[in-house]
């Protein structure tokens, strides 16, 4: 999708209804933890903000992902996007998506044009109520991950993204008694599962019902 096409429609869709828990339940792992669509949540929930941040390069459109280092913790080694928990400083969670990316992979994050954000999204088994953030920047830029928190960009290309080739099924042990059928996109080699890609099923149902 040509760059400012894509920025244009964003600018519009981002505007109107969202597609919401339709869109997040195409790429939920089965069984559904149903917790995620509660219309109350817990009082203590973890707000988070995350950037999905496009940029052109030559002819297309692209976005990076990340992979988190190997932790004790709930998401270790999953792939993401530039993101993290909202600090008492910050002025409210586009704020906290754009220092979180800043810290991650290098983006100066008054550079970043903030466009809208989609649907937030809850993850019962770490607590975080995600908000993702859509934005964008003009040119290409030089990305510097933070090694603590960062093991790997991938520069994601949105026609990647788009096609129905990437989006596969997998069944992730989660643990010893515990298991997922789990649908992913697989992107660069990485299988981009979970809350990621429940966000990208929100992007790309956005992008599609573009007119």
């Amino acid at each position: 999708m040509e760059f400012d096409f894509l920025i244009s429609v964003l600018e519009r869709k981002l505007k109107s209804p969202l597609p919401g828990k339709e869109a997040h339940l195409r790429m939920s792992p089965r069984p559904v933890d149903q917790r995620r669509f509660e219309p109350v949540l817990p009082e203590n929930i973890r707000n988070s903000g995350v950037l999905i941040l496009f940029y052109p390069d030559g002819q297309g459109s692209f976005f990076p992902l990340i992979k988190r280092p190997e932790y004790p913790g709930f998401h270790s080694g999953q792939m993401a996007f530039p993101g993290g928990k909202m600090e008492p400083e910050d002025e409210n969670i586009v704020q906290t998506a754009l220092r979180e990316a800043e810290e991650e992979v290098g983006i100066a994050r008054h550079e970043v044009k903030v466009l809208g954000k989609l649907s937030d999204l809850y993850i019962p088994t770490s607590n975080f109520l995600v908000s993702p953030v859509v934005g964008f920047l003009e040119r290409s830029p030089d990305f510097v991950p933070d090694l603590s928190e960062v093991s790997r960009i991938v520069k994601t290309d949105l026609r990647e993204l788009l096609s129905p080739a990437i989006r596969k099924q997998t069944v992730l042990e989660i643990s010893a008694n515990r298991t997922l059928h789990t649908p992913y996109f697989e992107i660069d080699g990485e299988v981009v599962w979970g809350a990621t890609a429940m966000i990208l099923s929100e992007l790309i149902a956005v992008l599609e019902s573009a007119d």
